[in-house]
């Protein structure tokens, strides 16, 4: 078999590149090893989480009626089973939407594990075993969990974020070791559920990449939601197994000694699906992390053979594979375009909601770059006050020499929306006057990123900030 482009993986990178493709007219063949097409993402990632999370925000808020507007509905009760069921259904929806519109762009589907021969040969076992030469190949095999070895007991009471959203049942205790988004996402979830949740982390705090400004309210929050077991500077000495519990043995100022849990799950990152894809049977080089060298059309050091998603490196994001897949494509395709993100906004889907996109303040030091900071805390918000939702903020980073705006911070209720705003202004280089200077809807949070932007004049209504006089 021969197909001018094979695109290897069935994930948000790998079917928005194959179906862009078939758009152009490209002869064009998906391998994909699982079952569905949709990835790390769909399966088992983004999607259900965020399905989970839901659940999660809309128990938390029925709590806080009661505490604040003394509305109650008494305790829920949880079927986990329906639960387990709605989540799925999510899954198989979108999934089988999918695998609709691959057969209406004719883009030919194997099931399979793909292995190259050589530049131009795939060898495929599973289902559809077959070899399949190519023109152009995408590598789109995205990541899997880390799990070390000293952590895999090889039962399911030790548990990656896979397994922690298969959401078997509801562990009456349960440790996150790491403090990431992803365990700080599914022990929210499992919190609200009912789950007595602690948190290690090695670092002095939690989402070390994230913006400290951003990362204090919801670690207050989540102080209340963990009921106070967040142990940062500590480490995670052992794990075994003990009357049927998960001993775990600690070591640091945060906590230390040993305490029995009926779940743990390991949340200490991901790494890049590039092993046994016969790379070395190419051109293509790896660094040091396992991530495949490429350049910015996204070509590998094999000029027939280009990669994207998380297998091509940080931020690991499906958006930014999304993106990445589309620049392949149009290369492959014979347009001259590169890929130059000013912005890719990361979200933290906690409640509050984190987001950010461009440069963070504390980039900006890292590099001594001189910028200017402008932060609209949410309590002069009407809309936060509605809510009860005071404890978030907006932020804008801006160059002082052009007042262009190069970064964004957000954190509370609806951040991972709102981010889109500055997205977009930081992509079309908006001096923060165009922002102060557009209407926005009231009362609405996305009024705080006008806001935020009138803080940098000394101009904003509801504070009063005056502009800091300039020394000549």
């Amino acid at each position: 078999m021969h197909s001018r482009l094979v695109v290897i993986g069935g994930g948000p990178g790998g079917y928005a590149a194959a179906f862009l493709a078939a758009d152009e007219g490209i002869e064009v063949t998906l391998v994909e090893a699982e079952s569905r097409l949709g990835g790390t993402c769909l399966l088992r990632g983004c999607i259900p989480s965020k399905a989970l999370l839901h659940v999660a925000k809309v128990m938390s808020e029925v709590d806080e009626l009661g505490a604040d507007w003394g509305i109650n509905y008494g305790n829920p009760s949880i079927s986990i089973d329906q639960l387990r069921a709605r989540k799925d259904k999510v899954i198989s929806t979108l999934s089988g939407g999918l695998g609709q519109l691959a057969k209406r762009r004719n883009v030919n589907i194997i099931k399979g594990h793909a292995k190259f021969l050589n530049s131009s040969t795939l060898d495929i076992q599973g289902e559809n075993a077959t070899q399949l030469s190519f023109d152009h190949c995408i590598i789109a095999t995205g990541s899997v969990p880390a799990m070390p070895a000293a952590f895999d007991l090889g039962n399911d009471q030790v548990v990656d974020s896979t397994g922690a959203l298969e959401l078997k049942q509801i562990p009456e205790t349960m440790l996150v070791i790491g403090g990431g988004y992803i365990g700080l996402e599914m022990g929210t979830v499992y919190a609200q559920l009912g789950s007595k949740v602690s948190v290690v982390e090695l670092m002095e705090g939690l989402l070390m990449g994230a913006d400290r400004d951003l990362v204090k309210p919801l670690a207050k929050r989540l102080k209340t939601l963990f009921e106070d077991r967040i142990y940062l500077n500590t480490k995670v000495g052992s794990i075994g197994m003990k009357g049927g519990k998960v001993e775990v043995a600690f070591e640091g100022p945060g906590k230390f000694g040993t305490e029995l849990y009926d779940k743990v799950l390991v949340s200490v990152g991901r790494r890049p699906r590039t092993d046994h894809l016969g790379l070395e049977n190419t051109k293509c080089q790896l660094d040091q992390r396992g991530f495949i060298k490429h350049d910015d059309q996204l070509r590998t050091d094999d000029p027939n053979i280009f990669v994207i998603g998380d297998a091509a490196g940080e931020p690991m994001l499906a958006h930014k594979a999304t993106h990445e897949g589309r620049i392949a494509v149009e290369t492959i395709a014979g347009k001259n375009v590169v890929f130059d993100k000013r912005a890719i906004p990361a979200v933290v889907f906690t409640d509050p909601e984190i987001a950010w996109a461009g440069i963070t303040e504390e980039q900006a030091k890292a590099e001594g770059r001189q910028v200017e900071v402008a932060v609209y805390p949410w309590a002069a918000s009407g809309r936060a006050q509605a809510l009860g939702r005071t404890d978030g903020l907006t932020k804008w980073i801006i160059d002082p020499e052009t007042d262009c705006v190069i970064g964004c911070g957000i954190v509370g209720p609806g951040a991972g929306e709102l981010i889109a705003e500055a997205v977009l202004a930081i992509e079309m280089s908006c001096e923060v006057r165009d922002i102060s200077e557009s209407v926005h809807a009231h009362p609405t949070l996305s009024e705080t990123l006008m806001n935020a932007a009138e803080v940098y004049f000394g101009t904003a209504t509801e504070i009063y900030k005056p502009k800091k006089a300039v020394a000549h």
